[in-house]
């Protein structure tokens, strides 16, 4: 990274804003130690709210990658490029989602960053629960390990939709958890990724241990059917 890339970024970012959110949220991080300290690794959890992705990242140790809508980083103006260069400084990669390809380009981004050692931040339900429920996981999760070799750390966020309900407006004061599980590693399914059932295999064996993590009740259909509704 150069001294103007994102980690310097991320640096000043989380030297500012952490001892307020500490003030704010009064995180408690459970598990962080067991995020691997070097080489490539998947974070998988839940999504509650719009905090999520500014929460936990503050709390890891290595720089988290996560991918985010391209509308964050678009914008016109000084109001604009701040949100840029805020966005991309936490370790959001912005991807156009809303095309036909934009499942694809999420994967091959994770992919990328994966392949060159990093941390890569997924919510494999693919959007934030409607109801505080857990939903189905998307297969992606388990490509992306599969491909990679990476081990996937599952990952709690607990209380964010207290602090933001519905995902919109200032956040208030209030408690946050982030628990962090074991290690998961897919080695023996090596060479298989694009067999459908081992993909469902292994994106249910992750959501199991989120679902251990979070407390949450799971709901076995995906969350973008459930808003549909």
């Amino acid at each position: 990274m150069t001294p103007e890339g994102p980690l310097s970024r991320f640096a000043l970012i989380k030297a500012v804003l952490g001892p307020i959110m500490r003030l704010m949220f009064r995180p408690r991080v459970e598990g962080a130690e067991r995020i691997p300290g070097t080489g490539p690794v998947i974070l998988a959890g839940n999504h509650l709210t719009f905090i999520d992705s500014m929460i936990m990242p503050l709390f890891c140790d290595r720089q988290v990658f996560f991918i985010g809508k391209d509308e964050y980083v678009t914008g016109k103006g000084l109001k604009g490029r701040l949100m840029a260069w805020f966005f991309t400084g936490c370790g959001m990669i912005p991807v156009d989602r809303d095309g036909g390809r934009g499942g694809v380009a999420a994967l091959m981004t994770g992919r990328r960053v994966l392949e060159e050692g990093k941390v890569f931040s997924i919510y494999p339900e693919g959007t934030r629960s409607p109801d505080g429920r857990l939903y189905r996981g998307r297969t992606g999760i388990a490509r992306l390990a599969l491909m990679t070799g990476a081990p996937v750390v599952p990952f709690a966020i607990i209380g964010t939709d207290k602090i933001q309900p519905g995902g919109s407006g200032f956040p208030r004061p209030g408690r946050v958890t982030v628990r962090f599980g074991e290690a998961m590693e897919f080695s023996r399914y090596e060479g298989m990724d694009r067999d459908r059932y081992v993909l469902r295999a292994v994106t249910d064996s992750v959501m199991a241990e989120v679902m251990r993590l979070s407390g949450q009740e799971y709901v076995d259909m995906y969350a973008t059917k459930a808003k549909a509704a």
